[in-house]
C-alpha cells in the first residue's frame, strides 16, 4: 500500500482529501504543525507528497525546491494559485504535477496513480507474490514486511536481475564491493545465510539455490 503525505493547512480540505485517499486504499499522513515543515517532509518515509503552495511561514515553492535537493520522493502541487508562472517554477523545482483548486478528486486520483505507477515500478522488483522495495530496503509479502541490510538487498537485487542465470561468488562480491581486493569470502556466506533466513520467514526457503562449484541461482 502506497503512503502519501498531505501538506495542507486548510484542515477541512486536508481531512476530506485524507479520507478520500484512504477510501481508495492509500495510507495517509498529514502535517498539522506548520513549524519546520521541511524537516517533517524530509522525515516522511513514503511514496508521494501532496503540497499546497499557500502555507503559513513558508513558501510551498521553496519547500519543493529545497526538498528535491535532498530527496527524490514525487511531489504533486495542489494550489489555488492558477497562473502559468507558478506552474513553471514548481515544475522547474522538481514537482511532478501541478493541480489547481478546486479539482476533481477522481482526476487527482488518476494523476497520483500515474506517478506512483512510474516511480514505484522503478523502485520495486516482483518475484511471484514477493515485492522487493529497493528504495526502502525491504521485502513485502501481503501484510508481512521484513527489512534488509544494505548487502542483503544488493545480493537479492543482483540475483533477481540475473534470474535464471547462475552467478558466481566472485561476480556477487564484485557487485557488492566493486573490487575483490576488499573481499572477505566469509562475509558473503554470512550475508547469503541471513538473506535465506529472511526469505524463509516469508515462505521462500528454496528461492536462492546453491550450485556447487558454480555459485547461486534464483530460477
Amino acid at each position: 500500500m502506497a503512503k502519501i503525505l498531505i501538506v495542507e493547512d486548510e484542515t477541512k480540505m486536508a481531512d476530506e482529501l485524507s479520507l478520500f485517499l484512504q477510501n481508495n486504499h492509500y495510507e495517509v499522513e498529514k502535517i498539522t504543525d506548520f513549524h519546520q515543515v521541511e524537516k517533517q517532509m524530509l522525515q516522511f518515509q513514503g511514496d508521494l507528497i501532496l503540497l499546497d503552495l499557500n502555507l503559513p511561514e513558508v513558501s510551498g515553492q521553496d519547500l519543493c525546491k529545497n526538498y528535491h535537493q535532498k530527496k527524490a520522493t514525487p511531489i504533486v502541487i495542489i494550489t489555488s494559485q492558477n497562473n502559468e508562472m507558478n506552474e513553471l517554477l514548481c515544475l522547474h523545482y522538481g514537482a511532478d504535477d501541478f493541480v489547481v483548486k478546486p479539482y476533481n478528486p477522481l482526476i487527482l486520483l488518476a494523476r497520483i496513480q500515474k506517478i506512483l505507477d512510474r516511480t514505484m515500478h522503478l523502485n520495486t522488483i516482483r518475484y511471484l507474490d514477493l515485492i522487493v522495495d529497493l528504495s526502502k530496503s525491504m521485502m513485502i509479502k501481503g501484510q508481512q514486511v521484513i527489512e534488509l541490510s544494505k548487502n542483503e538487498l544488493k545480493i537479492l537485487h543482483f540475483l533477481l536481475m540475473h534470474q535464471g542465470q547462475i552467478q558466481s561468488r566472485e561476480a556477487i562480491i564484485n557487485y557488492l564491493w566493486d573490487s575483490d581486493m576488499f573481499v572477505d569470502d566469509n562475509t558473503l556466506t554470512v550475508n547469503i545465510n541471513r538473506l535465506r533466513h529472511k526469505l524463509d520467514e516469508l515462505g521462500y526457503k528454496e528461492m536462492i539455490k546453491t550450485k556447487r562449484g558454480q555459485g547461486y541461482l534464483i530460477s
